[in-house]
């Protein structure tokens, strides 16, 4: 296992009352941030929020004593740490708790990115996602699952590509900054 992007779509924004709609994941190169493999996308209407929640914990190895198993790389990864920890409680399934164990959230990027602002820093303004997660509910209680799939799909694009051009820029920031800090 390794690195990971990861991300859940949910009904509304509390974990204890809204319920995770669906879990996306896909291995992602550990030098490079592309892809590996297959989006995979568990779908709560297929089943049920504790099948997808149990299904990803044993897909993905997380529970495991080895803290490299599943490294999720996301934006915003307080977001899905929150909702997995309180829906595996409510679920009577083991606590996943993703922020204990080795994490990339590129969401502190995004802020720095945007001058140290919060708002303004969120994946659709800083990426050609089309905006945010407001219309999931929506498309969930209208049984527009296509849309929510659609959705899922083109957010993992944009994160990945800002992802990649991360990997590619970054290690020229540092080698700039230790040049000019005459760290050698």
């Amino acid at each position: 296992m390794g690195n990971f992007y990861f991300d859940i779509e949910t009904t509304g924004l509390n974990p204890k009352k809204d319920k995770i709609l669906t879990i996306q994941y896909q291995e992602l190169n550990r030098n490079t941030g592309e892809p590996i493999g297959e989006l995979r996308i568990l779908k709560e209407w297929e089943s049920s929020e504790k099948e997808i929640i149990s299904q990803f914990l044993s897909d993905t190895n997380i529970l495991d004593n080895y803290t490299f198993s599943f490294i999720p790389v996301g934006y915003n990864l307080n977001f899905e740490h929150g909702f997995l920890k309180e829906r595996t409680k409510i679920n009577d399934l083991p606590l996943a708790d993703i922020l204990n164990n080795p994490f990339i959230d590129l969401r502190v990027i995004g802020i720095l990115m945007n001058n140290g602002e919060f708002k303004g820093s969120g994946l659709d303004k800083l990426t050609g996602k089309e905006g945010g997660g407001s219309n999931v509910p929506i498309w969930y209680k209208n049984h527009e699952y296509e849309k929510i799939i659609e959705y899922v799909k083109q957010e993992t694009r944009e994160f990945i590509k800002f992802n990649v051009w991360l990997y590619k820029k970054l290690p020229f920031l540092l080698s700039q900054f230790r040049e000019e800090s005459k760290i050698y």
